[in-house]
């Protein structure tokens, strides 16, 4: 008996994997969408959080934008007026929300443990023991793989030093010195969520002074609009392209692509979360860490900009350091498939439709940094995305399903362009 054959497994069921899921069911492709809905959401952001993206910047694509956050929140009673930050419980309720009029049984909550090529078509392994033989692959893999901290922490012992993305419940540190590494908002909103828990916590950070993003004008003047419009990624003409206009950051030079990436939108809290954090939560600023030593506690030796160097003890580290992309990481790829893709930097180098160096392996989200730029960090990125990516499946299934009964060809990396 011949095994079925699907068009597209998409691999991941948060933001993007939902939009890519909403607008392939559309197109009329037979796909799945493996993972349980926003889980990542649900369990590896702290109970608490305030989604930092203004409401409307946090919509999913369906393709006839019917089903965008305000039209959950509004039957329901529930703000999402600019301005106005969104729980963190909102957007995971919003997400399944979605799912269930988008992707509907296209959804399968069994986890993938393995792609591998087969012939001209992907054996995608399930949690299950099931195999799934598809023309195409998404992978919509979110942020998880991606966790990064800073080498001096690797000698830690997880029960001492942990990711900030690892934490749902941070009431498990009430009563202890917890030290958070970083000065972005995870960092000091994790902070912040500690210090509400009982926790005694501090933040150290390289930098000098913390940043703070402004409080959002609600009535700016239409001179004023003009001259800083409004986008998904904030104000400003050049947050404006990069959040509307992804496409044309795939034509820059990596080094650019790469500089964009890292620079847009650095660390800096929320305006809601000042109010919370300054004046409540100890900081050590402008020190760079030098040492990680576990005994009874944690020893961090820290050094400053002169070369002076101190030490702070602390319970247990929790490193908010933000993610990095890296296709090594991909570890749901076995690695034929990591081999072949070519690269910009440590990111998988993609095509105007997502699709990586092996055809009908396509990739979004965070992965797609390197290529499209810093909306891909962000939910607003989903609706061009799902778009684009969809128009590359169609092609790419009618390509593969008029080739499928020929003979296997090996996946070879192609000539490597950074």
């Amino acid at each position: 008996m011949r095994t079925p054959v699907i068009d597209v497994a998409v691999v991941g069921a948060g933001p993007y994997g939902l939009s890519v899921g909403a607008h392939a069911v559309a197109a009329g492709l037979d796909v799945r969408v493996y993972g349980r809905p926003m889980e990542s959401w649900e369990r590896h952001m702290p109970r608490g959080m305030l989604l930092k993206s203004e409401p409307a910047a946090s919509n999913l694509a369906d393709p006839h934008r019917s089903y965008g956050l305000d039209a959950y929140c509004r039957p329901r009673g529930l703000s999402c007026a600019y301005g106005e930050p969104v729980p963190v419980e909102t957007f995971v309720d919003y997400g399944r929300w979605f799912r269930a009029r988008t992707v509907g049984e296209a959804l399968d909550p069994s986890s993938v443990t393995e792609i591998r090529p087969q012939g001209r078509l992907f054996a995608v392994e399930l949690s299950t023991g099931e195999t799934v033989m598809t023309r195409t692959v998404v992978l919509a893999l979110g942020f998880l793989p991606f966790a990064h901290r800073p080498a001096v922490l690797s000698g830690l012992p997880a029960e001492v030093c942990t990711h900030s993305s690892e934490h749902h419940d941070l009431s498990v540190f009430a009563g202890r010195d917890v030290t958070v590494v970083g000065a972005g908002q995870s960092a000091l909103e994790t902070a912040t969520l500690l210090l509400e828990a009982g926790a005694r916590p501090r933040v150290v950070a390289r930098v000098n002074t913390l940043r703070w993003n402004n409080v959002p004008e609600t009535r700016a003047s239409t001179p004023r609009r003009l001259l800083s419009p409004v986008s998904g990624l904030g104000t400003g003409w050049r947050s404006w392209i990069w959040s509307e206009l992804p496409g044309s950051v795939r034509h820059l030079p990596a080094a650019t692509r790469h500089r964009i990436v890292r620079t847009t939108l650095g660390p800096a809290g929320a305006w809601w979360l000042r109010k919370r954090f300054d004046g409540h939560v100890p900081v050590v600023l402008g020190q760079t860490l030098a040492g990680a030593v576990h005994g009874d506690d944690v020893s961090l030796t820290l050094r400053d900009e002169n070369g002076s160097v101190r030490t702070v003890r602390t319970e247990h580290v929790i490193a908010a350091t933000g993610y990095l992309v890296d296709v090594e990481r991909m570890d749901v790829l076995d690695g034929n498939l990591r081999y072949a893709i070519r690269r910009t930097g440590t990111s998988p180098l993609l095509t105007k439709d997502f699709e990586t160096s092996v055809s009908g392996l396509f990739a979004v989200g965070l992965a797609a940094a390197g290529t499209f730029g810093p909306v891909m960090r962000f939910v607003h990125g989903t609706h061009f995305a799902a778009r684009r990516v969809t128009r590359g499946l169609v092609a790419a299934v009618r390509a593969r399903s008029m080739l499928s009964g020929l003979s296997a060809q090996p996946v070879r990396p192609r000539e490597y362009i950074g």
